[in-house]
Parts: C-alpha cells; structure tokens; sequence
C-alpha cells in the first residue's frame, strides 16, 4: 500500500501523522511511505531522517493525495483537502464530526473510507486513539488556564498554588474521566484546591481512592455545579460523550455568575465545546473574554506541544495503521469490532450513529456501506 503524510495545514499545528519510527515500521511491513517536505521539520523530524527510515519526500500534499491509498493525519481535513480525497481512498485520522457540518458534507461527496481516531474502541470500552491526546490536552489545560490567570492575561491575577499565607486557587473540573483525570493530577500537584463533578459514583470514588483525599468528588447536580462555579478561580470542561456534540453544562447563566477574572479551560471545544459561550480559538489568538471571564478554547490544544503529542498520538495509531495496511481496510475493519467503531463515514454513507443523528442524516451501518 501507498500511505501518504501530508504536513498538517491547521493554524499552529505542528504535529504530524507518522514519526519517522512509524514510517520505518510501515516500510519493513512491504509499504510505501509518502511524507510531505519538511512536514515534521518543526518538531525535530527532519527530512533525513524520514528518508533514512524509508520514506520518500514529496514536495506538495497535491501530489501525495493523488497518489497515496491511504492519508494518515492527525488533525481533520480542512476543506481544500477534503476536495483532494477520492472514493475508496482511506482516510485515518482525527475527525470530529459531530459539530463540523461541512466538513461531514465534504467527506460524503469524496466517497472515502474515513476512520476516526477518537471513535476506535478496546476491549475494555475506552477509546484507545483519543487517550494519549486526552492525556495531553488535561495536563496542559491547568498550564493554560495558570498562565491565564495571569493578569496581564486578563486573569484575576491568582497563583495556582497560592504560598504560604496565602490560599490556593480554587479548581473546579467538570468530568472525571482522561481529561478530567490528568487535570486534576496536575493541578494537585500544583498545590490547587481541586473539586471534581462527575455522575458515575464509582468514577468518583475510584478518584478518591486514587488521590487519597488531596481532591474533592462531588456529585454533579444542577446545584452543585451552581454553588461550585461562583466560587471557582479556573474551571476546566472536561466532559466527553464519544463522537457526539458535547453537552452544554456550563450555562451563560452560570459564566456570568463567576468571579472577574475567573478563567474557563473548554478541552471538550473539538466536539462544541461544553460551555455555552464556548467559540474555537487558535494557539495563535487562544482567549477572549465574556462577562469578564477569560475563555481559553483551542481546538488543536495538544498541538501546543507538538513533539510529546505526535509522539504519544502516534504510538497508539501505528499498530492500527499496519493492521489498515496490511490487510487493507475493508478486511481490517471487517475482522476488527473495535477498529470498525472508528468508521464514520463510507461509501458517501455516514456509519457512526451519533453523527448522524446530530447531523441530521440517515444512518447506515458500516457492514452495509461497505458491502460486507
């Protein structure tokens, strides 16, 4: 198989699809590795090492799409290059369908076979490709949300750990889970004053055992959300429901309700967000204010930090994407469940339920778009 690495075109996104240790395991399996010029050159992965690994370098994504059977990416395809894919062709990637109604239209009219990373299941009920990202985007939202605090940020001017004599910021995080989880680890380590809501109780004492007291777990109600955002100097949205639009549970009400200064950290903004006055931002222009609350909602978060994330990312998606190459994708999908939660859209079929329905389009399962 021809598997093509086009450079990431996404306002300050850095990461890349295949590290040159991903190509060389690709190319040992009998495969051809096609990376755009200079496509992991920000991040440390020079074109030498690309080639030493075993790919060839290719000037223009034009070219690598027209050629490549299957493109492994890891942000969603803008449109210019969802213009560029053709039907059949394999798309592995990071998608997001739920709020992006172009994009879904755009992938449609290709007829690609478009796998989504965060929608890829295990055994064990998680979603294996959104982890590592998760992980990173939950460590990083209490970074972005101390430095925000800031006040030359806009923030209240609050220090996270407080010092001696002086209390620590309060940190609210909405969602226990791999986001929720990871932010609540760093801002304990911090030194904050942490407060987790979530709705599974046996989430909840799992994070009790786990961090043996130095946090609180409440139990997420319409109140308790109520009386802990007035009093929190951060909030963190962290608040999944897979490969569908993220649920609104922090209110305008509620925004407005929090202290001058008070920073949000919206990590579920990839699927809508989870705050009412939540609008994507870039790394480049990351915050805005709205009734005096500073909202930080970067939608490629973890591209921050670039080389740990195509690391990380790329460790959890090589396995799958030699099982794609080796067998092909129709065979791969067919003999792996997990993997086939992953197919969102085949065939100009859309195969992944939640999308459909938030999207308003007619689902069909992915055996039937794909004739199996």
């Amino acid at each position: 198989m021809i598997i093509g690495v086009p450079k990431e075109i996404k306002n300050h996104e850095y990461r890349i699809g295949l590290t040159p240790a991903g190509v060389k395991e690709l190319s040992v399996n009998g495969h051809q590795v096609l990376v755009e010029n200079n496509g992991g050159a920000a991040i440390g992965f020079d074109n030498a090492q690309y080639i030493e690994a075993g790919a060839k370098i290719i000037d223009n994504a034009t070219e690598i799409f027209a050629t490549a059977d299957m493109i492994i990416k890891v942000k969603e395809p803008q449109p210019i290059e969802c213009k560029m894919l053709r039907p059949g062709q394999i798309l592995f990637t990071y998608l997001h369908l739920a709020p992006d109604p172009k994009q879904t239209e755009l992938l449609i009219a290709s007829g690609a076979t478009c796998i989504a990373y965060e929608t890829v299941t295990s055994p064990t009920g998680g979603l294996p490709l959104l982890a590592p990202m998760s992980e990173v985007a939950g460590r990083m939202s209490i970074q972005a949300g101390a430095h925000a605090l800031e006040i030359a940020q806009g923030g209240l001017g609050a220090l996270l750990g407080g010092v001696p004599g002086v209390a620590p910021a309060k940190v609210l995080v909405v969602g226990g889970g791999v986001v929720g989880t990871q932010a609540a680890r760093m801002a304990v380590g911090m030194g904050a004053d942490v407060t987790i809501l979530d709705r599974s109780l046996t989430r909840l004492r799992q994070l009790d055992t786990e961090f043996d007291g130095r946090l609180k777990t409440v139990y997420s109600t319409a109140d308790a959300m109520a009386q802990l955002i007035v009093e929190a100097d951060l909030v963190i949205g962290a608040v999944l429901i897979p490969g569908a639009e993220a649920p609104k549970l922090v209110t305008k009400a509620h925004i407005k309700a929090m202290k001058k200064g008070a920073v949000v950290v919206d990590v579920a903004i990839d699927q809508g967000g989870c705050f009412e006055t939540s609008k994507a931002t870039t790394h480049q222009d990351p915050t805005y204010v709205v009734d005096d609350v500073v909202h930080y909602c970067v939608a490629n978060m973890p591209g921050g930090v670039a080389r740990t994330s195509t690391i990380a990312l790329t460790n959890a998606t090589l396995p799958f994407a030699v099982t794609i190459a080796n067998k092909g994708a129709k065979q791969a999908l067919l003999e792996d469940e997990h993997l086939l939660a992953g197919l969102n859209v085949a065939a100009g079929k859309i195969t992944y339920k939640p999308v459909a329905d938030v999207l308003g389009y007619e689902f069909v399962e992915a055996k039937t778009a794909l004739n199996f």
